[in-house]
């Protein structure tokens, strides 16, 4: 089985093209290094809910889009070094400041997954 990095932050629709730029590097990098793919998403059916939802998760503003992402390894073991060396790619340097950021990296949530069904 693979093994999966989830990603689910709030972007400025202001910034969405800056946001764009930076995922296309984002998938150049981690593809260079070893992931099996690499997809970000922009909500486009989601609604706030009754007690979370992926608005309220990121705690949404007016005049944002909250983006879901996510990146496929062969293992857990892969993923461990390919964020390594992800971290580590200098074409990421620009990012390294929080006010270059093209969204709010504090309200950003992501995490590791071991899929349990794969078709």
């Amino acid at each position: 089985m693979s093994y999966v990095d989830g990603f689910v932050l709030p972007v400025p629709e202001a910034n969405l093209a800056e946001y764009k730029k930076m995922a296309r590097l984002g998938a150049k990098v981690w593809m260079e290094h070893g992931a099996l793919a690499y997809t970000e998403c922009v909500a486009d059916d989601v609604q706030p809910g009754k007690v979370t939802s992926f608005p309220q998760a990121v705690k949404l503003k007016p005049g944002e889009i909250v983006v879901f992402a996510w990146v496929v390894y062969k293992s857990r073991r892969d993923r461990d070094r390919i964020m390594k060396k992800v971290m580590e790619d200098p074409r990421f340097d620009k990012y390294k400041d929080p006010k270059a950021m093209p969204f709010d990296g504090k309200r950003m949530f992501w995490g590791g997954f071991k899929p349990i069904v794969e078709a």
